[in-house]
């Protein structure tokens, strides 16, 4: 018999107090634990310079959804296929989530209750934050 969708899957979007919508956990999450194993969107970088004649709630796609490095975004390959892990919120000071640089993916930096959203500093990824 096949695993149900829900399997090895230890977090959900909803409503967030931080910003819009965050990421919880719907489990107990172990520290050093990768936190979206199948999350295999692909990932492509984009020259800033491509961006100024979009409208302003495209520009706003791309401030709220990629990474920025220089003169580059690190953007989704669409943005229809966002998944939960782009929508990780931030915090400076006290994040539970670690991040690897060399693939992309977020682990738990802590223990993480039932509960409990899932936050990233992202000045350590990202060099345009607010």
């Amino acid at each position: 018999m096949s695993s149900l969708p829900h399997h090895k899957v230890c977090t959900r979007l909803r409503a967030s107090k931080i910003h819009g919508i965050g990421v919880f956990a719907i489990c107990p999450i172990k520290a050093g634990t990768m936190i979206f194993p199948g999350d295999q969107t692909d990932m492509i970088w984009v020259d800033k310079s491509a961006l100024p004649n979009l409208s302003p709630a495209e520009k706003q796609m791309y401030a709220d959804f990629c990474l920025h490095r220089g003169d580059r975004l690190g953007c989704p390959s669409s943005f229809d296929s966002l998944t939960p892990g782009w929508y990780v919120n931030h915090n400076p000071t006290d994040p539970n989530l670690t991040y690897s640089l060399q693939d992309y993916s977020f682990y738990a930096a802590r223990d993480i209750a039932e509960g409990e959203e899932l936050t990233a500093n992202y000045h350590l990824y990202s060099d345009n934050v607010v």
